[in-house]
């Protein structure tokens, strides 16, 4: 076939010329005269065009050329109506973009593997009870010793740190990795060296530093005589040893680390020991490469073997839950399930849109092809083929959508580059890791040719209807409208589409707003939060509580402040903190399997119940005299009085336990709030006096008598003059609340987004059927104006279709979105869509769609001159 040189003509041409002549002769045979006869003969044969074309096509086809003749006439045809053609490639450029987006994250957070040697076998080790993956550090070693499965197993834990290089400290994170850590994961430096296990020697014996790469490039500006410089983290000297590749960053995805230490040495950084605790699971993640052949299945029962074997031979602190691999980057199924639900479903919901896209320009492309069918009849009449004319609709079609698809894939990356830039929380190190790589193109490219043949395709069964004599001898355009037609439905399916949208929207804004006017067991309007951790000055042992003192003292004193207190981490604030294993005061043992209850564990002052404004339900509150030389006792919240006791009324004096040997009396009984998440169960929490369990992490909750911002300045200057060196983070309570309210709030811009762009769509989609039907029914209006029809029956008459359609696309939507309730529920805690206010409100919406799309067809049709249409008939 020759795809790029047009068969010759003059063959062709003569040949034809022979049959007209032909038939010519015999015409003149039977007495027509030359000139008519031939006149005849070229009657009796046709388009000569359409033969010409079947010749080529048998001798090998026009090939490239007659794609570029479709491509020159399509251009054309476009050009000469920019408003449909604008129109059209907005509508789809806003679709693909929105698909652009939502799978640039997909890709990036779900299908593409971590961006490390081999990572199709790397999985971390998680307890499927509770789906953690946190390990104590012997229990660490031995799974690591014991195994067969893996070619080496690593661990980490991620630190706060006050990072010291010579000037003011600052609050930096790192990642504590055992020794092993970078060659498990086959990292090599991009300048100086990594630590390996051979840099252990016991506890604290290690004190290096690796820097990555940002860190290296933001802090000390890509200098390379940083190698064997001696920095301060809490106080402690380290030497920084080497900096890692541009692309490492650990193996959590959203979770940046500054630097990476030995493990070894997080006792020195963190101050609390942890090597020889089997009970205290301070590892955050397990992790190493499977040897080939090994399933993870197979890895998974040796490692639950070896944990059944640890709880045999240590009761008391091991406790057993069985064992599951999973991919590193999203933490297994705590993180990565619920973000795999998230963007599947929104993945879904811009599918919608894209759908419902190619439904609105499916209707308004059969709309322009019924009002190009004088054009098509006589294309047709003169010889064209059905299937060159079906091949001209689908180029123009496609041509429409590649633009679209183009402008849509630009304002998607625009987009992907600053979500890929953008911090959320500038006080944790949290990124969104989304880069755009070429599978991102590939997939805007097949949507954009995908939509064009799918919207092309709607007015292919009317062009190969069409009749040219009918069409060509008609006067008029038909008035006569079937009572449902193809175009109909996919107006009804596109308004459908955006009425789920818009009750998704609905239902995601309703929720957050709950989410943030709900009851939290605390109050956390005109509080602020600073974060304290006194190791970070270098604080240690009894230096730490005089220091808290001087701290809450100093804080008081400042003007306009009504209550400050301390606590080791603020409920909803943090994201988690402590847990503790809880045990009835009679009982004879103590394991983890015969704990009442895992209880939630705070430790305040005094005074943070009263900043909190978390009610007292029964008892006293902490005080002064509970301190080290005082009975231990703990005030309880409701959920664990009521498993404990039995009721919170009997809770107040009564003992329950720790350890074996650590007895505690409640003194009081205060309300169950919300403490690591909005989305919890109500959880067990026990409130301990910090004086009798000293902790140097903690927080001052300082509430104001009125807006909190103003005495800000004056905490941060408080705090600096006790000690300059301590690093100070400063937020009110509500901002400190990001994080925890992150999951919603995305939900809620992304889902009213969708909600937005399926309105637009669904506007100008009632606009294009309202539009065309006032259109195609001018003169009968006219007529009916001339005969002193009322303005109501023309309006009725003129936008009838277009509200009917409406109103049952918007029916089915709601009720797709009411049948649609869990998943909506999911998405956005504490919404449904079957509340009555997202019921109205999507009513609302939909009712107003309707009327600002009809105004301006309604406004043409009253403004009808029956004389002057009439004339121009």
């Amino acid at each position: 076939m020759n795809l790029f040189r047009r068969p010759p003509d003059d063959e062709i041409d003569e040949e034809l010329q022979s049959h007209i002549l032909l038939r010519a002769d015999d015409l003149e045979r039977v007495g027509l005269s030359r000139p008519e006869a031939e006149r005849r003969a070229r009657t009796e044969l046709g388009g000569a065009l359409r033969y010409r074309e079947e010749c080529q096509d048998a001798a090998g086809g026009t090939g490239v050329e007659s794609v570029v003749q479709d491509l020159r006439y399509g251009t054309r045809v476009l050009r000469k109506a920019p408003g449909f053609t604008g129109v059209a490639v907005l509508t789809i450029a806003l679709a693909i973009g929105a698909n652009v987006v939502l799978f640039a994250a997909l890709n990036a957070i779900i299908l593409r593997p971590l961006d490390l040697p081999q990572p199709e076998s790397l999985y971390s080790v998680h307890r499927i009870a509770g789906k953690s993956a946190a390990q104590s550090y012997p229990d660490y070693i031995d799974l690591r010793d014991r195994n067969t499965s893996f070619d080496g197993l690593a661990a980490y834990d991620f630190i706060l740190a006050g990072f010291d290089s010579g000037t003011s400290p600052t609050r930096s994170w790192g990642i504590a990795a055992s020794g092993n850590y970078f060659d498990v994961l086959r990292v090599q430096p991009y300048l100086g060296r990594l630590f390996h296990a051979a840099d252990e020697h016991g506890p604290n014996s290690a004190p290096e530093i690796v820097l990555t790469y940002a860190f290296w490039h933001s802090h000390f500006r890509s200098d390379p005589s940083v190698i064997g410089r001696v920095v301060q983290l809490n106080k402690h000297p380290y030497t920084i040893i080497g900096v890692t590749p541009p692309n490492f960053h650990g193996t959590l995805l959203f979770f940046w680390g500054d630097f990476f230490v030995p493990l070894v040495n997080r006792e020195e950084i963190v101050g609390t020991p942890f090597m020889n605790d089997r009970g205290n699971r301070v590892i955050f993640m397990t992790l190493g490469h499977l040897k080939p052949g090994v399933t993870p299945g197979q890895a998974a029962a040796d490692l639950d073997a070896i944990s059944t074997r640890l709880e045999q031979d240590y009761p008391k602190e091991h406790k057993h839950a069985a064992v599951s691999l999973a991919r590193p980057n999203l933490y297994g199924d705590y993180v990565g399930g619920p973000a795999r639900a998230f963007l599947t479903a929104l993945m879904l919901l811009g599918a919608l849109i894209l759908v419902a896209a190619c439904a609105n320009l499916g209707s308004l492309f059969a709309a322009r092809a019924a009002d190009r069918s004088r054009e098509i009849a006589l294309r047709l009449a003169l010889g064209a083929g059905r299937f060159r004319i079906v091949r001209q609709l689908l180029t123009e079609a496609i041509l429409m959508s590649v633009a679209g698809g183009a402008l849509g894939l630009c304002g998607g990356l625009v987009v992907v580059r600053w979500l890929a830039a953008w911090q959320p929380f500038p006080q944790y190190p949290i990124n969104i890791p989304v880069s755009p790589d070429a599978r991102v193109v590939v997939v805007a490219a097949v949507l954009a040719i995908a939509s064009g043949l799918f919207f092309g395709a709607v007015p292919i069964r009317q062009a190969l209807r069409t009749d040219p004599y009918e069409v060509v001898k008609s006067t008029s355009r038909t008035t006569v409208e079937r009572r449902f037609t193809f175009r109909d439905a996919l107006v009804v399916a596109q308004i459908a589409i955006c009425a789920v949208l818009v009750t998704a929207s609905l239902v995601a804004v309703r929720g957050l707003t709950r989410s943030l006017h709900a009851h939290f067991g605390f109050d956390p309007e005109n509080v602020l939060l600073a974060e304290t951790v006194l190791d970070m000055a270098g604080y240690r042992g009894g230096e730490v509580a005089p220091m808290q003192k001087r701290m809450l003292e100093a804080v008081q004193a400042i003007p306009g402040v009504a209550a400050a207190g301390l606590i080791s981490w603020p409920p909803l604030a943090t994201g988690g903190g402590d847990s503790a294993s809880v045990y009835d005061d009679a009982g004879a043992e103590f394991t983890p399997r015969t704990a009442a209850a895992t209880a939630l564990h705070f430790r305040v002052s005094p005074g943070y119940l009263a900043s909190a404004r978390t009610t007292l339900l029964a008892g006293r509150m902490l005080t002064d005299h509970d301190d080290t030389t005082a009975p231990r006792v703990a005030i309880v919240n409701t959920v664990l009085a009521q498993r404990l006791f039995g009721s919170p009324a009997a809770a107040v004096g009564h003992y329950f336990r720790f350890t074996e040997a650590t007895r505690v009396q409640v003194v009081g009984v205060v309300e169950t709030g919300k403490y690591a998440t909005l989305t919890e169960v109500p959880q067990p929490a026990v409130f301990v006096p910090l004086s009798q369990w000293p902790s140097s992490d903690t927080w001052l909750v300082v509430r104001a008598s009125g807006d909190p911002q103003p005495i800000a300045g004056s905490l941060r200057t408080a705090l600096h003059d006790l000690d300059a060196g301590l690093p100070v983070t400063i937020e009110s309570w509500s901002s400190g609340m990001d994080l925890v309210l992150f999951p919603a709030r995305v939900a809620s811009v992304s889902l009213g987004v969708l909600g937005l762009m399926g309105a637009v769509l669904s506007l100008s989609g009632v606009f294009g059927i309202a539009a065309y039907s006032v259109s195609r029914r001018m003169r009968e209006f006219g007529i009916r104006i001339a005969l002193g029809a009322q303005r109501k029956s023309i309006l009725s008459a003129a936008l009838g279709r277009a509200l009917r359609l409406l109103a049952v696309g918007s029916a089915v939507g709601v009720a797709l979105g009411v049948l649609g309730a869990r998943v909506l529920a999911f998405i956005v805690y504490d919404a449904t869509p079957r509340d009555p206010l997202v019921l109205g409100g999507v009513l609302a919406v939909m009712f107003a769609l309707g009327l600002l799309a009809t105004w301006i067809p309604a406004q043409r049709a009253l403004s009808i001159d029956p004389l002057s249409l009439l004339r121009q008939e």
